[in-house]
């Protein structure tokens, strides 16, 4: 993306930002992130813990490729290597994931970085002084996909959006029903996974989880 000055810009980080489930079925994995996809996602996190090296580069590349389709932004979870190898747009990084100068050293200038910083305002504080593009807080609510998270209060949320211009992740069992009140508190992206993966309509799903953002800017 250009601005009108020449320089690059880069994607933002807002609304549904999708995180894939673990699967060790290349096809299967895309058959299921299609529909989010086709359903309004404007991020997809490419995640799994069990995958092999070979396994997680074959994914990230098919699902580079997807994301390529829909125009979606792609984010690799906690391999800044894999980013850079599939080319995707950035990567997360988890609090023993790498340091972020290193990692903006081996990404470049244009790629973005995100960080969790769980409940921890004062991660915050040190991701941002240290140029990442994005923060991420949570869990908000109990999640099956990480039942031991640590636990954030929507406060956090508020007092982040008062500090920060970077934008902010909500995450940790994020459901339709809600999330209302993390976008009311400040939140420019929701990560889902069960809400998005389990469900019997994925695509209607995220199109659900899209009315949010469309309602948040019409007011």
């Amino acid at each position: 993306m250009m601005s009108r000055n020449g320089m690059d810009l880069k994607p933002g980080i807002n609304g549904l930002y999708a995180i894939t489930p673990d699967c060790t079925d290349t096809a299967d994995l895309l058959r299921r992130a299609q529909p989010v996809l086709a359903g309004g996602a404007r991020v997809l996190q490419y995640r799994n813990k069990s995958a092999d090296t070979a396994l997680r580069l074959a994914q990230a590349t098919a699902l580079r490729e997807l994301t390529r389709e829909f125009a979606v932004i792609f984010i690799v979870n906690d391999d800044a290597c894999l980013a850079a190898q599939v080319d995707a747009d950035g990567v997360h990084l988890g609090a023993t994931d790498g340091e972020l100068k290193a990692t903006r050293a081996m990404l470049g200038r244009h790629k973005i970085i995100g960080v969790s910083c769980y409940n921890r305002l004062s991660l915050a504080q040190q991701a941002v002084a240290a140029g990442v593009d994005y923060v991420a807080f949570g869990a908000f609510f109990p999640s099956t996909v990480k039942p031991d998270a640590v636990t954030a209060d929507i406060e956090l949320l508020r007092r982040a959006r008062a500090e920060f211009t970077v934008p902010l992740v909500a995450i940790g069992g994020i459901t339709v029903q809600n999330a209302v009140a993390l976008v009311n508190a400040g939140a420019n992206a929701l990560a889902v996974i069960s809400a998005l993966f389990d469900v019997a309509d994925s695509q209607a799903a995220a199109q659900e989880f899209l009315k949010l953002f469309i309602q948040d800017s019409a007011t």
